[in-house]
């Protein structure tokens, strides 16, 4: 962008921010977040420009009613993941809301295709999967297939398949998104499909009990993989006031520090689904009489999505009110308190 449009598209902005001052703590650090933004793009592009002196200017005004962080005994670590990451979520909150929403959709056609249509079913699951399903219905073993002797090689391969394919959902998002969307629509097209098999043969609820222990983790974090991937595709469609391919490097950069927070979840979801949704299971195999108490399969669903739901939603908002915000170069700021 030639820097007299870039002047003509912000000028209006920056005298407002200059001359007319707000006491609101959230309007504030929006203000100074866009100012630094500006001001990122104006030193790449106009390092010797009287408007970048300009824009350094306005900021430095508003950053007298923000204080500099303290240093703190947490370590880097701790810091990106109790602030770096949940506010780097609220920042794309909105795109994490639409990608829930298209799979919950897509997932209702999956329901609703297999229900009226039993060819659906068996086109939308792996060959021969519906068979062997309805077999171990018939011998009174309806989750036979979550047993497995050798449990520990089946973790190990469930989690690096699980992590390889939330990876390619995520660089999927390079392709303008139509990869991520192509991942999406497959595995929830099968997960609708899967869930109303269960409905079907009446163990919907005992189906919910037994898939969902680990389910919950594993289907959140391919949609949150999902959301990595169209941050991508709303890097390159969308750069803002910066050049393409700097926003292509900041969306990148975003969706690599998300994908970081899959790995640890894939692999506890791995591990419930070889080792706690094995003794789920038996609980409703006539058979055995031994299997994880109903109750317990009750508490981890909840404390999963529950899990899921703070750190996702609701700590990336009650960050973002106590006045934290996250700068583009990933520094942890917090607006002063005000007097009421």
């Amino acid at each position: 962008m030639r820097e007299a449009m870039f002047i003509k598209k912000n000028a209006a902005k920056w005298k407002e921010y200059q001359h007319s001052e707000t006491d609101n703590p959230d309007e504030t650090a929006e203000r100074f977040i866009t100012l630094i933004d500006d001001l990122s793009y104006a030193k790449t592009f106009y390092p010797k420009s009287k408007v970048t002196r300009w824009i350094n200017g306005i900021a430095a005004g508003i950053y007298q009613s923000i204080y500099k962080n303290k240093k703190e005994k947490y370590t880097r670590i701790f810091t990106f993941w109790k602030f770096e990451l949940p506010l780097l979520f609220k920042r794309y909150h909105r795109i994490l809301l639409f990608t829930f929403l298209l799979e919950v959709f897509i997932v209702c056609i999956g329901w609703w295709g297999s229900a009226t249509n039993d060819e659906f079913m068996r086109n939308a699951l792996p060959p021969g999967y519906v068979d062997m399903t309805e077999e171990n219905i018939a011998k009174g073993d309806p989750f036979g297939v979550y047993k497995d002797d050798n449990m520990f090689t089946t973790f190990v391969r469930i989690a690096m398949n699980n992590t390889f394919v939330a990876l390619l959902m995520v660089i999927g998002g390079v392709a303008l998104g139509i990869w991520t969307l192509i991942s999406v629509w497959q595995n929830d097209i099968m997960l609708g499909a899967f869930q109303y098999m269960f409905f079907k043969n009446n163990l919907g609820w005992q189906s919910i009990l037994v898939i969902w222990i680990h389910g919950t983790l594993e289907i959140l974090s391919f949609i949150i993989a999902a959301t990595a991937g169209l941050i991508i595709t709303q890097s390159i469609l969308f750069p803002g006031t910066y050049s393409r391919m700097l926003s292509f490097k900041r969306g990148i950069k975003d969706a690599m520090k998300i994908m970081i927070v899959l790995v640890p979840l894939f692999i506890l979801a791995s591990f419930l689904e070889t080792y706690v949704t094995h003794l789920m299971s038996q609980s409703f195999d006539k058979e055995k009489n031994f299997g994880l108490p109903i109750w317990a399969g009750v508490l981890i669903l909840a404390a999963s999505l529950s899990f899921l739901v703070w750190y996702f939603v609701i700590l990336p908002i009650r960050l973002h009110k106590k006045g934290y915000y996250l700068q583009s170069d990933g520094i942890i700021g917090r607006l002063k308190q005000q007097n009421a």
